[in-house]
């Protein structure tokens, strides 16, 4: 190979700079030019492609988002989208390709793949969902946000004695949700992956206030059922039987931003450049993750398309941590 690319797709997140960089600067050493294309698979189709060098990827280890732009791209989703954007990878002469995302991003990837390109996958998503790898990029510094988040939140109710309902994202994974209401210290997590009634909620919340605490926080991914919403309502019908008033916070977007963590910095990194190794030694087709504190390769296919659980026993432990 004499030239690769390099896109990120889907939702950005802390982290992703951080890996463009060492994908750029591993492919310099290793020799070949690299391509940056802008707006994930959308600029891949429209040729807004441009190589990038050592300097254009200087200073912005630091930076959250991505420099090279992200979009969702319904036209790659059908064969037609999919051919010209191989046609477009064959103009610019690009042999190879490292995509930076999440599980639409890594199937496109896989896609590609089949049609006889070489490609790798990066897991990046806050939600941590992606098979072959322990931990994806963006999900520390994601969990730090929220964590802090958390704590100022827990200021205010204690000093109001009030129960608060925190959002996260998390549509299909409550693990941003499980994870920050573990290190948070909440008194209930709630996550799409595992059932919970309204009556079960109330009785968290009266027993907060009868065990004497002054606040009572309640951690909720933002795809858990029937939502953060009509959890309020029920609750404020019932406000004089909780002891608590409730208030809700949705902390959106902000999950999304910041500049990464050392954490993230480290992982993006090592995993950008083992990405850029592995495409040149002629292993495309995969997902390079970090699994036992190593570098692993998962095939594309078995990465996408195994759904990563939730683990039941941290579900537990956050309901003990609770009392």
């Amino acid at each position: 190979m004499k030239r690769i690319g390099v896109l990120t797709s889907g939702g950005d997140n802390p982290g992703l700079n951080p890996c463009i960089r060492a994908v750029v600067r591993m492919g310099i050493y290793l020799g070949v030019e690299v391509m940056g294309i802008r707006r994930g698979y959308a600029g891949l189709i429209d040729g807004e492609i441009s190589e990038l060098d050592a300097r254009s990827v200087g200073g912005i280890i630091g930076r959250g988002g991505t420099i090279l732009g992200t979009a969702r791209c319904e036209e790659f989703y059908d064969a037609r989208g999919r051919r010209e954007a191989l046609r477009t990878l064959n103009r610019f002469d690009i042999d190879g390709l490292v995509v930076i995302g999440g599980n639409g991003s890594l199937t496109g990837a896989m896609e590609l793949w089949k049609m006889g390109f070489p490609t790798v996958g990066i897991p990046s998503t806050i939600d941590n969902d992606i098979s072959g790898t322990d931990l994806s990029i963006g999900v520390d510094t994601a969990l730090n946000t929220v964590l802090a988040a958390v704590d100022k939140i827990k200021d205010t109710a204690s000093s109001h004695h009030r129960a608060f309902l925190i959002e996260t994202m998390g549509r299909h994974s409550g693990y941003l949700a499980l994870i920050s209401g573990i290190i948070g210290g909440a008194e209930l997590v709630l996550i799409p992956e595992i059932e919970a009634t309204f009556e079960e909620v109330r009785r968290v919340v009266e027993d907060a206030y009868i065990r004497g605490k002054t606040h009572c926080i309640i951690m909720v991914a933002e795809g858990w059922e029937p939502g953060t919403q009509a959890l309020t309502e029920q609750l404020r019908e019932h406000k004089d039987d909780l002891g608590f008033s409730v208030r809700v916070t949705q902390l959106g977007h902000v999950q999304r931003g910041g500049s990464a963590s050392a954490l993230d910095r480290l992982l993006a990194t090592q995993l950008g450049a083992a990405a850029t190794r592995e495409l040149l030694a002629g292993n495309g087709g995969n997902v390079v993750g970090w699994v036992e504190n190593k570098i692993q390769l998962t095939p594309l296919e078995e990465a996408v398309t195994t759904s990563k659980q939730i683990d039941r026993e941290l579900y537990k432990v956050a309901e003990i941590m609770s009392m």
